[in-house]
C-alpha cells in the first residue's frame, strides 16, 4: 500500500480539524457547508465523508446556534466529544479497499493501493479546478487579452480597462523621409535605422459602458519625417473622453486626431504602407484640442451615414489659444452599402460584404499656423513660422473628398485635397497674398491568396501614387509639384498587431522657379507590433 502524499494528509486533517473544532456560529456553519458541498459536486470527497462533515459541524451537547445544552459544560471532560464518529478515510479514485488499521482508526488512516497514484493527480486537479471556479465566480474583476492588448472589465460590465504597448522599428535608405526641395533630393545618401514608434495606450470606459475614455502616450517621440523640430521627453498626444450612449448623437471632449480625413484618422499601426503619402504633411489638421458632436444615422440601410462637427483652438497638440478665433471642422461619410468601414487600411480581416464609404469635409481656422503635425502648428515652405508670425495672419480655408473600399482581401481608397492659405500680411491686391494648393493620393491592396492557394495567406501587395502642388519656397508665385510612386508587401504575422512591411518608393520634385526635375528612390523596412 502507498501513502498520500503529506500535502493531501494535511489538507483532509485541517479540513476535518475545522469541522470537529469548538462551536461555531450559524453564518460559519453555512460557509463551511458550501465548501462541503463543493468538494462532494467535484467528487473530492465521498458522499459517507460529507454526511461525516456535515453532522461534526455541532458536537454533542452544542446546539445549532452555538449554545451549551444539557449533556455538555464548560467544565466537562474534552473526551466527552469522544463519541464523534472518525472522519472515513478517503479512497482514491479507482482504489476500493482501504486498510483494516485506517478502518480502526490508526495513525495514517488516509492509504491507498498502488493503483492510488493516478488518483492522487485527479484529486489535486479537482481540488484545484473548484479552488478556481470559486474565485471565478466570487472576484469581481476579470483579465483576458485581445486586439487593443491586455483587457480588466468588472463582471458587472461598467468598468473596462485596455493597456496596449506599441513598438516601431524602421530601416530607411537613402533617405529617411519625404523630400521637399531641391537640396533634400541632393542630400547625401545615408543608411538610418530609428525607433519611429514606442507608444503606450491606455482605454476603455468607466461608471457606465457609454462613458468612454482613451488616453495614448508617446515614450519615444521622434520626430516626424516632414517636421523640422524634435521634443525630447515622452508625451501624452492623444487624451479624450466620449459620451456615447446614444448612437446617433455622442459627445467628444479632449485631444485626438480629428476625423478630418481617413489617411490621418487610420492608426500609423493601421498602415497600409511604412508611412503615408506626402499628401499628409500639406493637408492634415492632425490632433487639436477642443469638443465634437458626432454619430451614426440610420444604420443598416443605403442611407447609413455618419457625421462629425467640432469646434477647436486651432493651435494644435497641447497649445492654449492665443486669441479669439476657433476652428471649425465638419465631415459628412455615406456608407453606401449600409455597412460601416473602420478606419484602417489593408483588408486582412477578409471583409465578408462588399463594404465602402464616401465622405465630404471642410475645415476653416485664423491664426498663425499654415500646417499641423502631432508636433503642434507648423508652417508650410515659404511662409513665415509661428514663432514670427502675427496674431491672425493666415486664414486657412481647405476641403477634401473622399473614398474607400474593403471586400474579401481588397481594398483601395482615394483622397482629393484642395486647401487656400491667406497670408493677412500681404495687401489684398498683391497676388501673393492668396494662394491655393492641391494634393490627392489613390491606394490599393490585394491579397491574392484569395485566388491562388499558392500565395501564403499572409502577404498582401499594395501600390500607391500621389501628388502634390504647391507654391514655390522662394516664389510663391511659383509652383513645385511632386510625385510619389510606392510599392508594398506587408506580411501579417497576427493581423495589424504582428506585421512586417518593405516598401520602395520612386519620389520626384519639378521646380519651376530652378526649371529642374529631380528624383531619387527609397527604401524602408519596418516591423510593428504591439502587446
Amino acid at each position: 500500500m502507498k501513502s498520500w502524499p503529506l500535502s493531501t494528509k494535511i489538507g483532509l486533517f485541517l479540513l476535518a480539524s475545522v469541522a470537529l473544532a469548538s462551536p461555531v456560529q450559524g453564518a460559519e456553519n453555512q460557509k463551511q457547508t458550501e465548501l462541503f458541498e463543493i468538494l462532494l459536486e467535484n467528487g473530492s470527497i465521498t458522499q459517507e465523508q460529507y454526511d461525516t462533515l456535515v453532522d461534526s459541524e455541532t458536537e454533542p451537547g452544542v446546539d445549532a446556534d452555538g449554545s451549551v445544552g444539557d449533556d455538555a459544560s464548560a467544565g466537562d471532560d474534552p473526551s466527552a466529544g469522544a463519541g464523534v464518529a472518525p472522519l472515513p478515510p478517503v479512497s482514491a479514485p479507482g482504489d476500493d479497499t482501504t486498510t483494516a488499521a485506517a478502518a480502526a482508526g490508526a495513525s495514517d488512516p488516509v492509504s491507498t493501493s498502488d493503483d492510488g497514484d493516478a488518483g492522487d493527480q485527479q484529486l489535486n486537479e479537482r481540488i484545484a479546478n473548484a479552488v478556481a471556479r470559486k474565485i471565478d465566480e466570487d472576484f469581481p474583476v476579470k483579465a483576458s487579452y485581445g486586439d487593443k492588448g491586455f483587457r480588466l472589465e468588472t463582471k458587472d460590465g461598467n468598468w473596462q480597462t485596455n493597456l496596449q504597448w506599441r513598438f516601431q522599428f524602421r530601416l530607411t535608405w537613402p533617405l529617411s523621409g519625404d523630400p521637399l526641395q531641391v537640396s533634400d533630393f541632393a542630400a547625401n545618401e545615408k543608411v538610418t535605422f530609428e525607433n519611429r514608434r514606442l507608444r503606450m495606450k491606455i482605454g476603455g470606459h468607466g461608471y457606465r459602458p457609454w462613458l468612454k475614455y482613451y488616453f495614448e502616450v508617446d515614450l519615444q517621440p521622434s520626430r516626424d519625417s516632414d517636421d523640422s523640430s524634435s521634443n525630447a521627453s515622452a508625451r501624452v498626444i492623444d487624451w479624450r473622453v466620449d459620451v456615447a450612449k446614444f448612437e446617433p448623437l455622442e459627445l467628444r471632449v479632449g485631444q485626438w486626431k480629428i476625423g478630418y480625413n481617413r489617411e490621418r484618422v487610420d492608426s500609423s499601426g493601421r498602415q497600409e504602407f511604412v508611412e503615408r503619402s506626402i499628401v499628409n504633411r500639406i493637408f492634415t489638421i492632425d490632433r487639436q484640442v477642443g469638443v465634437s458632436l458626432r454619430g451614426r444615422l440610420f444604420p443598416g440601410t443605403h442611407a447609413d451615414m455618419r457625421y462629425d462637427f467640432g469646434a477647436y483652438t486651432g493651435e494644435g497638440r497641447g497649445v492654449r489659444n492665443d486669441d479669439n478665433n476657433l476652428m471649425y471642422v465638419g465631415r459628412l461619410q455615406w456608407n453606401f452599402m449600409g455597412r460601416d468601414l473602420k478606419f484602417r487600411q489593408t483588408d486582412v480581416e477578409r471583409t465578408e460584404k462588399p463594404t465602402g464609404s464616401i465622405a465630404l469635409a471642410a475645415a476653416t481656422t485664423t491664426g498663425k499656423c499654415t500646417r499641423w503635425s502631432s508636433s503642434g502648428c507648423g508652417n508650410l515652405d515659404g511662409y513665415a513660422s509661428p514663432s514670427v508670425a502675427g496674431q491672425g495672419q493666415f486664414r486657412i480655408h481647405q476641403a477634401v473628398s473622399e473614398i474607400a473600399f474593403k471586400w474579401q482581401g481588397f481594398s483601395f481608397q482615394n483622397e482629393n485635397h484642395w486647401k487656400r492659405v491667406i497670408d493677412r500680411s500681404f495687401a489684398t491686391s498683391e497676388a501673393r497674398q492668396e494662394r491655393d494648393l492641391f494634393g490627392l493620393y489613390a491606394q490599393t491592396g490585394y491579397f491574392f491568396n484569395e485566388i491562388f492557394d499558392c500565395v501564403p495567406k499572409e502577404l498582401e501587395l499594395a501600390f500607391r501614387y500621389a501628388i502634390v502642388r504647391e507654391p514655390n519656397e522662394t516664389n510663391l508665385l511659383k509652383q513645385n509639384t511632386r510625385q510619389e510612386f510606392t510599392t508594398a508587401a506587408n506580411w501579417f504575422f497576427w493581423g495589424h498587431n504582428n506585421k512586417l512591411t518593405l516598401d520602395y518608393s520612386y519620389l520626384t520634385l519639378d521646380d519651376d522657379v530652378l526649371s529642374r526635375n529631380v528624383s531619387d528612390s527609397r527604401v524602408r523596412l519596418q516591423w510593428d507590433i504591439s502587446f
